[in-house]
C-alpha cells in the first residue's frame, strides 16, 4: 500500500504542475480528463453527463464549462446525431497542449511497463482495476455518510 500511495502522490504532483502552468483548478483538470477519456472512447459528453461524472450540481457544471470554454480549452457543440443536444468537446489546441506536457510521463511509464511480461501486465492491469473499483466503492460509502 505504501508504494501505491507514493505513486498516487507523485502522479498528483505531476498533474498539479500541468494545472498550475495552465491556471486550472483541480476540478477543471478532472473535467478535461473526463472529456478526453470520452473522446478516446469515441463518445461525446453532454454537460449533464460531465457534471454527473464529477458529482457536480447543474449550476456548478455550467460554471465549470463556462470557465473551460472561456480559457479556450473546450467548446460547446451541437450533436451531429441530435441537434437538440449540446456536447462539450476539447478543442485541438487543448489536446495538443496536454499531449506535449504529458508525453514525457507517457514515455517513462511505457518504458517501465515494457520491462514486464504479458502475464505481469495482466496482473498489474487486474490490480489497478480492482483498486480503482475499491476506491470508487469507498467514495460511495463516504458519500452516503456525508449526505443529508
Amino acid at each position: 500500500m505504501v508504494l501505491l500511495r507514493r505513486f498516487n502522490m507523485e502522479s498528483d504532483r505531476f498533474i498539479e504542475r500541468f494545472a498550475a502552468l495552465h491556471r486550472l483548478h483541480r476540478t477543471d483538470l478532472n473535467a478535461l480528463v473526463v472529456i478526453l477519456d470520452a473522446f478516446n472512447e469515441g463518445r461525446a459528453l453532454s454537460p449533464g453527463e460531465l457534471g454527473a461524472a464529477l458529482a457536480l450540481s447543474p449550476p456548478a457544471t455550467t460554471a465549470l464549462v463556462d470557465r473551460l470554454e472561456g480559457a479556450g480549452h473546450v467548446e460547446r457543440r451541437r450533436s451531429a446525431t441530435d441537434r437538440r443536444k449540446v456536447e462539450v468537446v476539447m478543442n485541438e489546441q487543448a489536446v495538443r497542449l496536454a499531449g506535449q506536457f504529458f508525453a514525457p510521463l507517457g514515455a517513462h511509464l511505457s518504458a517501465a511497463i515494457s520491462t514486464l511480461s504479458e502475464a505481469e501486465r495482466r496482473v498489474v492491469g487486474d490490480f489497478l482495476a480492482r483498486t480503482t473499483a475499491a476506491t470508487q466503492a469507498a467514495t460511495r460509502e463516504t458519500d452516503a455518510l456525508t449526505s443529508p
